[in-house]
């Protein structure tokens, strides 16, 4: 019997690749006895809601775009409660989950994954009543994914991000906030923090620590406190060059439940969206809430 599939296509992706490949994809897809109902983006969270009002006609849902489609079809899908197989054809310009979930960067093959129905339940991250898949952070460059025009990205690709964030580094805000870590209170002033579940960030590698796995039902956090002068700026970019954690300016752990609140209404960013401006937040982890399609099990142990 053939499985029907919802195959959610953001055709302004990335360099709109995927409609030099949809027959070929298709055809794939036809082969392996999936009956296709493709439906085409329209606007911003077209993905989220054509997922949840129509979730339930579907055996597997299958998406093709970038981070922040993932995002909307995996919030859709949150919001309706009903969990189906997912398949992701990566098509933005970073696709910092795909890498996570060893998912081909070529768009046929990551097409062939999704056929071989090898489902990885993955952790899926609430954000008081929004969902995100891989970051929610704020702070220092977080509205450079959101604030980069898409014409740019497509032409200059994850080049386009750089550019766009060096013209913040004189403009650093801190945000006071009240956080409980590990048990604790902290209050501080802070200039960057971001939740993660991914091995990398803005498409820069192991960003997020060591040892990450997609569904321990843990989230990486780490948080930057605001410099006190020039030499303390410089030491904490060093650090983030270096990819290392500085304790005299940096807290990093991991965690299934965060509480945050701020004096003034801070600006996220939810997997490379903007998520809001938020006083208070509560960031919980849903363990092996999603089950997606991937190459390799044993390659995400």
């Amino acid at each position: 019997m053939n499985k029907k599939v919802l195959f959610i296509v953001n055709p302004k992706s990335g360099k709109e690749q995927i409609k030099t490949k949809l027959l070929e994809i298709v055809d794939l897809f036809v082969k392996n006895k999936m009956d296709l109902t493709i439906y085409t983006t329209q606007r911003s969270q077209d993905a989220c809601e054509v997922t949840r009002n129509r979730i339930a006609e579907f055996d597997m849902i299958v998406c093709s775009g970038g981070d922040g489609t993932l995002d909307e079809v995996i919030t859709g899908m949150m919001q309706s409660e009903i969990k189906k197989p997912l398949g992701y054809i990566p098509g933005g310009s970073t696709n910092d989950f795909a890498h996570s979930l060893k998912i081909p960067k070529n768009l046929v093959a990551a097409a062939g994954v999704i056929t071989l129905n090898r489902q990885y339940l993955c952790d899926i991250g609430g954000f008081n009543e929004d969902y995100f898949v891989y970051i929610a952070a704020f702070g220092l460059f977080t509205d450079v994914s959101y604030q980069t025009s898409q014409q740019l990205k497509n032409i200059l690709g994850h080049v386009a991000y750089v550019l766009e964030g060096a013209k913040r580094i004189f403009n650093i805000k801190a945000y006071k906030m009240s956080i409980e870590i590990e048990g604790e209170m902290v209050t501080e002033e802070f200039i960057y923090g971001m939740v993660t579940n991914s091995e990398s960030v803005g498409g820069f590698r192991n960003m997020t620590g060591k040892n990450v796995k997609l569904n321990d039902g843990l989230f990486e956090v780490t948080l930057i406190k605001s410099p006190k002068n020039p030499i303390e700026l410089q030491e904490i970019i060093g650090a983030l060059l270096l990819q290392e954690v500085n304790p005299k300016y940096m807290y990093s752990f991991k965690t299934d439940r965060l509480i945050i609140e701020s004096e003034d209404e801070v600006p996220w960013t939810l997997d490379g969206e903007f998520g809001g401006n938020h006083r208070q937040l509560e960031i919980v982890n849903h363990k092996q809430a999603i089950p997606i399609m991937v190459k390799s099990l044993d390659a995400l142990k």
